[in-house]
């Protein structure tokens, strides 16, 4: 399959059409809007994000970043942002695929095929949680086979691990290179504190304890905190809470028991839980939450 940019406009629209913005391929989240949006809260993963077709902008701490069709974004961990759709109609919408980034294949690519990835030691690059870049030509190919893969459910759980190996493995070879393999090296700054933020992602509703964290990341408490904070733009707990909030936002969606939900993300005071909620989504859990299953329900889907 030999695809462009259009081309993979194309599939991202037709699947998304199916789906919505989670498919059946693990890691594969589809975006799609007909104009541009107000701020929109988000933790994103470990990831490349490209965009196909409109524009956006994604908002970490001060730190913004801008990109546009033919343009993608890597998180180099698990960060809490603000982002905006920036550029989008009902002729032309915002059309764009997020992959989470296979951590065991680029392990295992670094482990075993490190030596063949460049002439000599990969330049030094500057740690930096997210980076933007042009989308290598050579991507479409492997992208748009593995949106096409949704079409095959039977095919997909043997191929689209094969299809997401192959995409980290040209990652690795482009310029995103340097980044990718800070984040596979077990003791890099960003494997470091990347396991600490993916620990606080799926443990979210258990107690947190910074020395734990520090431990896990092999820093002490004080240089956790502070090189925590100077890669997410907040503290552990400041993390956690965020983590909390979006995971609340999902439950919401299949569930109006807005205090069943603040108890299951690891809030005690249901009050708390409503105010904190309020503060990062702009309405309370119950009435987002009914707010957000109505556009769901309203949304056109292709015959």
């Amino acid at each position: 399959m030999t695809t462009d940019l259009p081309g993979l406009a194309a599939l991202i629209e037709r699947q998304w059409h199916r789906f919505g913005r989670e498919t059946p391929a693990d890691g594969l989240l589809l975006n799609r809007a007909e104009m541009p949006s107000g701020p929109i809260r988000a933790v994103y993963r470990p990831s490349f994000c490209v965009v196909a077709q409109g524009a956006k902008a994604t908002l970490l701490g001060d730190s913004a970043y801008r990109y546009t069709a033919g343009q993608a974004l890597f998180a180099s961990l698990d960060l809490a942002v603000t982002a905006r759709i920036t550029e989008a109609s009902a002729a032309r919408p915002y059309l764009a695929l997020s992959l989470a980034i296979d951590l065991d294949a680029l392990a295992d690519l670094l482990s075993t095929r490190a030596d063949t990835l460049t002439e000599g030691p990969a330049p030094a690059l500057p740690f930096a949680p997210l980076r933007t870049v042009a989308l290598d030509p050579a991507l479409c190919d492997p992208l748009a086979r593995l949106l096409a893969l949704l079409d095959h459910p039977r095919d997909l759980p043997v191929l689209a691990p094969l299809i997401g190996r192959e995409i980290v493995w040209r990652l690795l070879g482009g310029p995103l290179g340097p980044a990718l393999r800070q984040l596979g090296l077990p003791e890099s700054h960003a494997a470091r504190i990347g396991r600490a933020t993916a620990w606080i992602r799926g443990h979210y509703a258990e107690p947190l304890r910074v020395a734990d964290l520090a431990a896990l990341a092999h820093m002490s408490p004080a240089s956790f905190h502070r090189h925590f904070k100077a890669v997410t733009t907040m503290t552990p707990v400041q993390f956690q809470k965020q983590v909390r909030l979006h995971e609340a936002r999902r439950l919401l969606l299949a569930a109006g028991d807005v205090a069943g939900v603040g108890y299951a993300i690891g809030y005690e005071s249901p009050s708390q839980f409503s105010r904190d909620y309020r503060r990062l989504f702009g309405a309370p859990p119950g009435r987002d939450g009914a707010a957000i299953r109505a556009r769901l329900t309203a949304e056109p889907t292709l015959p």
